[in-house]
């Protein structure tokens, strides 16, 4: 889903299409809510169509055609699996982007993270 992100802003694409599950559902909540996103919908498949559900995004971009994400890194990884302590916890550009967590509590930001005093799996920074 990252990678599909990443390539669709880079080519100025006005939306993307990754398959639908809740993990990226949730994920596509987060975006939106911070503004990377101008919205997503859930596509069902239609009879002919691909068997499974389509999550839809609407990448934003800036009045003069700037994209809003510049930057996507996924952190933690199959092989490689990063957890930060509560007060660990790291921002993404002095507070300028947004790092995913998955705690306890479900997905968050790490912003939320530190506000509800958990820590967890860093899947992601954007900025």
């Amino acid at each position: 889903m990252l990678t599909r992100i990443r390539n669709a802003t880079l080519a100025r694409h006005a939306r993307v299409d990754v398959p639908h599950s809740k993990l990226k559902l949730e994920i596509a909540r987060i975006l939106e809510r911070e503004g990377y996103l101008h919205g997503f919908k859930v596509v069902e498949p239609k009879p002919g169509d691909a068997p499974h559900a389509v999550l839809r995004l609407l990448l934003k971009y800036g009045p003069r055609g700037e994209r809003v994400i510049t930057g996507l890194a996924r952190v933690s990884r199959p092989g490689r699996r990063v957890y930060f302590r509560r007060h660990d916890v790291p921002e993404v550009l002095a507070g300028l982007g947004t790092s995913i967590l998955t705690t306890s509590r479900g997905l968050m930001t790490g912003r939320e993270a530190r506000k509800a005093g958990v820590g967890g799996e860093v899947l992601c920074n954007i900025w």
